[in-house]
């Protein structure tokens, strides 16, 4: 059954092209759940948003250097399975072990960008994360050995603790988050340095500040950010309270110094004379973590992420209707490096949309993108059962299929009764207390504690209780997602069109979920406990 994920016969190495004359840089800036929050957005929001206040000046000026997407969204809302698509230029359910978090394994027979751009003459770095937790740790972009990582991995993740503690030993605010940012200039001069005369690059910048857990407070202390400032800018499920909206500054704090970090790449770049040549990208895994339609749901909130692209050929200034999954990267940056992409890529190269001088829809077949999701964290459900879902997500219509609606969304409760609730120590800092598949934070915290409380029960059912296996949301009416209406007649045609098409793309991109009996997701070795944890970097490059 899993041969028809691999399709070993049809994995042929990349065929190369013409190669131009001196090919592009490709730089890749990556953060974990960071969602599609800057002040450039703004722009092309029509309703209450904390970009309202995010100031992201860096972002901005390459988005307005290049082409702002508004329809950009990931495979899946899971750092693993959607990063194993995105290398791979596949949908998830296709990497085999790639397709789930905990307890990932890497084939190395899926053919990659990074190593297919490698064998193709292209110099390879990354710096943090790129594809883990899974083993090897970022196997598919060679592993360790082009780690350079040896100047500091203090913006790794955990930044504002990093920060707090060097003001602790003395430093200013100021100096220790220049010191930060001093770490990854030293980096990436040690990626240039081992760069031949002339030779194109492929640099992978991989932070995950974004990824909880956060210091409380952080967003207020670092950068002067009220909570009071996104009072009435929070999506409406998300509860509108003073604790969640600390958390929502905290989580700013670290989008603000992800600003601040792809400033470094960026003012390298434009020293050295390269930024004209280079493929600059800046995006996000999925959605915020730790709060209600976020990570690990198909809903915006969870897959809808920014996707900014400026370099050569690149006209700047514009914003684009297109749908895009991260995914058809892949095969974009193998067409910018002068290579054909194999066929076993779903993904489909964008680089017309890059390439065209026109605003809102340039593609017309560029109008839909399927999401989708199978296992977390392994020990969310009994039996570490995944949560199988998958979406359709049109410009009018988001179609969800929840393949096991008996099963809890975000991992079961752990608890029946107000007496039995974790303590909000615990659901602040330990993620498996309760519903593991949502990140511990204070919002989790908070809304859990409102169990049974009338006031709160609506969103507390929307952030953790048990789904119908359809959901239709009419996004002009409802850009929210709130309001299911899949059981409203007025919607049965679209339901059923949505519902047919969803089920035609699956099966003909092979989904195991769709065409395989038994499914692969609901059994060993899919559903073994946790074996392979996010291994530290070692043997990485001075």
């Amino acid at each position: 059954m899993l041969a028809l994920l691999y399709l070993p016969g049809a994995l042929p190495a990349a065929e190369a092209l013409k190669p131009a004359d001196k090919r592009p840089n490709i730089v890749f800036c990556f953060a974990d759940d960071w969602g599609r929050y800057a002040s450039i957005y703004t722009n092309v929001e029509t309703r209450p948003s904390i970009n309202q206040v995010l100031k992201t000046p860096v972002i901005d000026r390459m988005a307005r250097e290049g082409v702002l997407f508004k329809n950009a969204f990931v495979t899946a809302p899971s750092c693993t399975p959607c990063r194993s698509s995105l290398l791979s230029g596949q949908y998830f359910f296709r990497t085999g072990l790639g397709a789930i978090l905990q307890g990932a394994h890497w084939d190395a027979s899926i053919p990659v960008y990074p190593l297919l751009l490698r064998d193709a003459g292209y110099h390879l770095g990354k710096s943090y994360k790129v594809w883990s937790p899974g083993a090897p740790a970022d196997a598919p972009y060679g592993g360790q050995q082009y780690a350079y990582e040896k100047a500091g991995s203090d913006f790794r993740i955990q930044y504002d603790r990093h920060v707090m503690e060097k003001v602790r030993r003395g430093m200013t605010i100021a100096a220790a988050k220049e010191n930060i940012l001093g770490q990854i200039r030293g980096n990436f001069d040690a990626f240039l340095a081992d760069r031949q005369p002339g030779q194109p690059f492929c640099y992978w910048f991989g932070p995950s500040l974004t990824h909880r857990p956060f210091v409380k407070g952080s967003g207020q202390a670092l950068w002067g950010l009220d909570p009071d400032s996104v009072r009435g800018k929070l999506p409406k499920f998300m509860p509108d309270v003073s604790e969640v909206r600390e958390d929502y500054t905290d989580y700013m704090g670290q989008i603000l110094a992800w600003d601040a970090g792809v400033g470094v790449i960026v003012e390298k770049l434009r020293a050295m004379g390269e930024l004209d040549h280079t493929i600059f990208v800046i995006a996000g895994d999925h959605g915020m973590p730790g709060v209600p339609g976020g990570k690990c749901n198909l809903y915006d909130h969870g897959v809808a992420v920014a996707l900014i692209v400026r370099g050569p050929g690149i006209k700047p200034g514009r914003v684009v209707d297109d749908f895009v999954n991260l995914m058809d990267l892949a095969p974009t940056f193998l067409e910018a490096g002068g290579l054909k992409p194999p066929e076993v890529m779903t993904g489909r190269s964008f680089m017309n949309v890059l390439h065209s001088d026109k605003y809102g829809q340039v593609d017309p077949s560029r109008t839909w993108v399927v999401t989708g999701r199978e296992r977390h964290v392994a020990a969310a459900r009994e039996g570490n059962l995944p949560y199988p879902m998958r979406a359709l997500r049109t410009a009018d219509f988001l179609y969800v299929r929840n393949f096991a609606p008996d099963r809890w969304p975000m991992g079961s409760p752990k608890f029946t009764h107000k007496a039995d609730l974790p303590s909000l120590e615990a659901l602040e800092k330990t993620t498996s207390v309760a519903f593991a598949d949502m990140d511990a934070s204070p919002t989790k915290a908070w809304l859990v504690g409102q169990f049974g409380e009338p006031r709160w029960q609506w969103h507390f059912d929307y952030a953790f209780g048990k789904r119908p296996a359809e959901e239709l949301y009419d996004l002009g009416k409802d850009p929210d997602e709130i309001l299911n209406v899949a059981g409203d007649p007025a919607y049965a045609e679209p339901k059923r069109e949505l519902a047919a098409r969803l089920m035609r793309i699956l099966a003909d991109a092979k989904d195991p979920r769709v065409i395989a009996n038994p499914v692969p997701f609901e059994h060993p070795p899919f559903t073994d406990p946790d074996r392979a944890g996010d291994k530290p970097a070692k043997n990485a490059k001075p």
